[in-house]
């Protein structure tokens, strides 16, 4: 089945040239001008990839890409920008992007990243099918996981986790006990490791601790091994 791209990109030129290439790689792209109109029709439904350039009209590409993760179902973002400063790159993974592209850009590696999100995204949905079955779900310590559903409790109370938050937390139940570096995490839950980014991966993990844990400074769950990474509490 054909995979649906949404293309929200505010340059014509640029906008059309990205289409005729999703397009040649076998994909549906779908386009919007405007941030704004981009959420509206991500919020659709049927969206597997989105491209999103930084600078847009109505909506910057950094909020859309922040209420696309408010979302309970996960879905890919590479994110445009004619920007490349160091701090451009950690704003936009920080709010969720998978990865980052710079204008200009070759048509040969764009093609090359969106594939590569793909991929990842298949492996990672493969990795947790392996580790604990399909729609299996995890209960400890009156935390709930069910993947099903993409919902976790704990003890009976429903918790609000984004997509990205989610998956950290369930990579951590699905191997109970075992340590992962930041630069695994990166790999295991981001699909992609880049120097210099793993502080993203504590943004999250202060996040995911805020909403999970009672007191985040002394957490129940996701505790901190100095010198190595973090693990989920066995």
């Amino acid at each position: 089945m054909s995979r649906t791209v949404l293309i929200i990109e505010d340059n014509p030129g640029i906008a059309e040239l990205v289409r005729m290439h999703v397009q040649d790689l076998g994909m549906h792209p779908v386009l919007a001008d405007r941030g704004d109109a981009g959420l509206d029709r991500f919020r659709e439904g049927g969206v597997d990839l989105v491209i999103l350039d930084l600078m847009l009209p109505g909506m910057d590409g950094l909020a859309v890409c922040r209420e696309i993760r408010t979302g309970s179902d996960y879905v890919p973002v590479l994110m445009l920008t004619a920007k490349s400063t160091e701090l451009d790159r950690v704003l936009g993974l920080e709010m969720g992007a998978d990865d980052y592209l710079t204008k200009p850009f070759s048509v040969a590696e764009l093609a090359a990243r969106v594939k590569a999100l793909f991929r990842r995204v298949d492996a990672m949905a493969n990795r947790d099918r392996a580790a604990s079955g399909p729609d299996q779900e995890i209960a400890r310590d009156g935390l709930r996981i069910d993947p099903a559903r993409r919902r976790v409790e704990i003890h009976g109370q429903a918790i609000d986790l984004t997509a990205r938050e989610f998956d950290l937390l369930w990579h951590f139940a699905a191997n109970p006990g075992r340590v992962f570096s930041r630069s695994q995490l990166l790999d295991a839950v981001w699909g992609y490791n880049h120097d210099g980014y793993e502080h993203t991966v504590n943004t999250h993990i202060n996040r995911l601790r805020g909403k999970i844990e009672r007191d985040p400074a002394n957490p129940e769950f996701v505790e901190t091994v100095w010198g190595v990474g973090y693990r989920l509490r066995d």
